[in-house]
């Protein structure tokens, strides 16, 4: 139903420019200050999509985001121990 979606960290020169990013996927944020722009895409496409943004004058870099790889779910080994220290 939902397909996979990667995140990618693009660093521009422009930021105004960076609003013509919205027809490669869909942009997160954008950082004004430090002119970086947070995107998804499609990870069946995002290969030729990073081809075609690395060729726009105005990007300097692309970084893909690992946050989808990063374990999100934690177990508790260790007991509970606020109840001991309730005044």
């Amino acid at each position: 139903m939902f397909s996979e979606r990667t995140g990618y960290i693009i660093w521009v020169n422009d930021v105004k420019s960076a609003r013509s990013l919205e027809k490669y996927g869909s942009i997160h944020y954008i950082s004004r200050k430090m002119h970086y722009v947070v995107m998804y895409m499609n990870s069946d496409r995002a290969d030729e999509v990073v081809r075609n943004i690395q060729r726009l004058p105005f990007v300097k870099k692309i970084e893909r985001s690992y946050r989808n790889e990063i374990k999100t779910e934690y177990e508790r080994n260790v007991p509970d121990k606020t109840r001991f220290y309730s005044l």
